[in-house]
């Protein structure tokens, strides 16, 4: 399946309180249609002996872009289990969208070929003239006094 295709037939659903389960989300929004996966990410680690805890929304995956489309008309801004939902198309996530996810653009290889002189070559330690001045142990130099 296309990556845009499985875009318009995933859903966000906001709100969530710490009670609702990949049950109750099975559970209220079968009856809009076929539901292929339900995704609620857990929340980051704080006990290892903590129950299960989400992050308070979760992604659902329906067989077609229609059924999508109609749990959000009905389930945006209604309630479940006394929170008000948000639902929406899900988008993607930005960071993964990018080649290098979230590590830095200079811990890319070729962009270090294509941006980055070497040393020598860019006027840095190599090409800059050494002070004569003793140093005072903090890196500066120290200051004449008069």
């Amino acid at each position: 399946m296309e990556e845009g295709t499985k875009a318009k037939k995933t859903i966000f659903v906001g709100g969530l309180t710490e009670q609702v389960d990949e049950a109750a989300i099975i559970e209220t929004f079968q009856t809009f249609g076929d539901i292929l996966e339900v995704q609620l990410p857990s929340a980051p680690e704080t006990h290892r002996d903590a129950p299960f805890k989400h992050r308070g929304f979760a992604f659902v995956t329906f067989s077609s872009p229609a059924d999508a489309q109609d749990a959000i008309d009905n389930m945006d801004m209604n309630e479940l289990q006394g929170k008000v939902l948000k639902v929406n198309i899900a988008r993607p996530n930005k960071t993964m969208a990018t080649p290098t996810g979230s590590r830095a653009i200079w811990e890319n290889e070729d962009w270090l070929k294509a941006h980055v002189k070497p040393l020598a070559e860019s006027g840095g330690a190599g090409g800059r003239p050494r002070s004569e001045e003793p140093e005072d142990g903090d890196g500066d130099a120290a200051m004449d006094e008069a």
